[in-house]
């Protein structure tokens, strides 16, 4: 199959390039206004208790959190201050004033609380209501009354989610420009040393380039049907880069290869389609079966990542096994051309044969002490807590991030974040007094009223953890409601605890569809059953140490400075799933590198250690090279100042030189050399049913399911 694709790529080279190039005028024009469409927020299920009560409360009661919250301070004046207060009045008629807004609350007001004033009462905020309903509608109505906001004299600052929202969004499209800049000169540099040529090294940076704007295109046709966070375009960047420059190096280096053994052009780029083509697109389907597990979870952030990511892969392998075959059939033997005279390497390949020889001589010591150093990193996850995300994911200098962090810091109850109950139905003072009851409980007060709707406010001390306070929400929803009444809790906690439930709810559903897809897909790459077994327990080695560094890094503060971020004490639970699907994949996209090599040894020898051997040499080399672009490119992202996205790039360095050093070139060798035969292993109706449906990448040997296992 894959050598007829590579025949048919040649015959058809120009149309297949043609379309590439219609893809990247496509994306440049028109899958740019990608960062126009997307949307902020999309962390909770729609679906929760908490969810709902915040609909209910909006509905019935009116809107109780604002769209925008602008604060105005002073270093000299107070807001007793004749100069203040005017200023202030000023600026609130001009808010008011703005056709795009429906209410606006500010302590000019007459009977406004003193909430609203900070406890040095040198600055204060205005809450403003937008009339827009839809979340786009409220960010262009922002852009709109922005100038109003403003009030002479004084510092004004913006927050709220409304502005939250844009301001992650600048900042995405801010630290993708700042990463591009820093990872394709140093790409481009690296990718002529490994490949020694400047043609070579460009042709990945050109199937990057295609992946990116492909996906542009791919996701802004996406938007018209779904919601997909602002943060997917980071996503998009990094894993079509990344994926991009790690097939093109995998396709470039085996057809120049097949050239160097003297093949012609034509069969040359048949058989790089046949053998690297062919792991190319088992390890693009690995990585999108695992960023698709993302979709079982009900919040839209996670849904809009996996598609911008899924996407990304898609349109990297795509272009890899068409652009880059169709332009290599042009290029031929030109591909050397342009060669960089740079000092002679020895052997190719002869240390990873040293390697491969010293591992196969002493797999038990390498397995285990390979574990032990896993182990080990993997150790600071047992100390993970979680917590919600909220405006310092930003940069420190965002206004939305002070804002924030001045009211919960600097205003009379601004660091509390109450548990809301909403009662229909039933007189509330009832609940209100069992709830005050309650253990942790400062107070339970009815602060709404209107017609059969009541909203209790229930408050706790500071002091409470966030697991604390998750577990106080839980026993207020424990309470047995009035006769005939419904009751929906909401607020921060009762949010955090619903996105847990969630979360916990469908981990084991998201890890079994991980798996499952995995292991079939390796085994019809393998026709082995064990193989597969084996790969799914090595990600989950090589993903446990990475999450033991996250934590240590981004839960415990380590690194702040080196790192540019401030520690908030816990991890946001859903990030974690995200990097839990990426790194699933980028793990099975190294492990399907080495054993793809593995298996064309095993096809022509059926010798399992000198397959192991060979294997490991061949592309002990590329694998490492790959796994060094890859970081590269992962370490513009880590850099960028939105916290979310560094926690992905940190996690994913981490992976990547584990996975690449630790895991492939000593773990997954000295594994295969103690199952030896077994490696290779099927029952007689799987070993048959690989032989005739299994994605060959050479004709394979008969199966031999009676085989035993050769000696250690």
């Amino acid at each position: 199959m894959f050598g007829w694709w590579g025949g048919a790529v040649v015959r058809l080279r120009w149309w297949v390039l043609g379309a590439a190039l219609a893809l990247v005028v496509a994306g440049a024009t028109w899958g740019a206004g990608v960062f126009g469409a997307l949307t902020g927020g999309g962390y909770d299920d729609p679906d929760s208790q908490s969810n709902r009560a915040a609909r209910a409360i909006a509905a019935q009661l009116g809107q109780r959190d604002p769209d925008l919250v602008v604060l105005w301070s002073s270093d000299t004046l107070t807001v007793a201050d004749p100069a203040f207060r005017t200023a202030v009045t000023e600026a609130v008629a001009k808010i008011r004033a703005e056709a795009d807004v429906a209410q606006v609350a500010a302590y000019t007001d007459r009977g406004a609380p003193p909430t609203l004033v900070s406890n040095d009462r040198r600055a204060t905020y205005a809450a403003v209501y937008l009339r827009a309903g839809a979340e786009d509608g409220r960010a262009a109505a922002y852009h709109r009354i922005e100038p109003a906001l403003a009030a002479p004299g004084l510092t004004t600052r913006i927050g709220g989610l409304v502005a939250f929202t844009d301001q992650a969004n600048a900042q995405t499209k801010k630290d993708i420009t700042r990463a591009e800049i820093f990872s394709l000169p140093v790409l481009f540099l690296l990718l002529v040393l490994i490949f020694r040529g400047l043609i070579a090294a460009l042709s990945p940076l050109v199937i990057g380039g295609i992946a990116i704007l492909g996906a542009f295109v791919a996701v802004r046709a996406l938007t018209y049907v779904t919601d997909i966070s602002v943060f997917a375009i980071n996503v998009i960047t990094l894993l079509g880069l990344g994926m991009a420059v790690d097939y093109s190096l995998f396709v470039v280096s085996r057809f120049r290869e097949e050239l160097a053994n003297g093949r012609d052009v034509g069969s040359a780029i048949r058989a790089t389609v046949a053998t690297a083509g062919r792991t190319v697109m088992v390890s693009g389907l690995t990585i999108v079966l695992a960023l698709s597990s993302l979709l079982i979870f009900p919040q839209p952030f996670l849904g809009g990542m996996a598609i911008g990511g899924m996407a990304a892969v898609l349109v990297a392998m795509l272009a890899a096994l068409t652009v880059l075959p169709a332009a290599l059939s042009l290029l031929g033997h030109r591909i050397d051309k342009l060669r960089i005279p740079l000092p002679q390497r020895g052997r190719p390949g002869a240390g990873w044969a040293r390697i491969a020889r010293s591992v196969m001589r002493r797999p038990v010591l390498y397995v285990a002490g390979v574990l032990v150093v896993l182990t080990a990193f993997a150790a600071p996850f047992l100390r993970v807590e979680f917590g919600g995300f909220d405006e310092r994911v930003l940069p420190a200098a965002s206004s939305a991030r002070i804002v924030g962090e001045r009211l919960a810091g600097d205003f009379p109850g601004g660091g509390e974040n109450p548990i809301t109950v909403l009662v229909t139905g039933a007189p509330a003072g009832a609940l209100a007094g069992r709830i005050a009851a309650l253990p942790d409980v400062t107070a339970a007060t009815v602060t709404a009223e209107r017609g059969a709707a009541s909203l209790i406010t229930v408050t706790y001390p500071r002091t409470l953890s966030g697991a604390q306070a998750r577990d106080l929400a839980s026993r207020v929803r424990d309470l047995p409601p009035p006769a005939g009444a419904e009751v929906l809790v909401g607020g921060r906690p009762a949010i955090d605890l619903d996105l847990l439930e969630s979360l916990a709810a469908r981990l084991p559903w998201m890890a079994l569809i991980m798996a499952v897809a995995t292991m079939v897909l390796l085994f019809l790459a393998f026709g082995s059953v064990l193989l597969p077994v084996k790969a799914v327990l090595m990600n989950l080695v090589s993903i446990g140490a990475s999450f033991g560094v996250v934590v240590w890094i981004f839960q415990e503060g380590h690194l702040e400075g080196l790192l540019r971020f401030s520690s908030v004490g816990y991890i946001e639970p859903s990030n974690m799933i995200l990097v839990l699907a990426v790194l699933f994949g980028l793990a099975t996209d190294y492990e399907v590198f080495l054993l793809s090599r593995v298996r064309e040894e095993w096809d022509a020898t059926g010798d399992n250690t000198a397959s192991v051997a060979a294997g490991l040499q061949r592309t002990g080399g590329i694998i490492t090279a790959a796994a060094v672009l890859l970081i590269t490119v992962v370490a513009g992202f880590a850099t960028g100042e939105v916290t979310v996205i560094k926690t992905i790039g940190v996690g994913m360095i981490v992976a990547i030189i584990v996975d690449a050093t630790l895991v492939r070139a000593l773990l997954v060798p000295g594994t295969m050399r103690l199952l030896g035969r077994w490696n290779w292993w099927a029952p007689g109706p799987l070993g048959r049913f690989y032989s005739r449906y299994g994605i060959h990448e050479t004709d394979p040997r008969p199966p031999a399911p009676d085989r035993q296992p050769e000696p250690v």
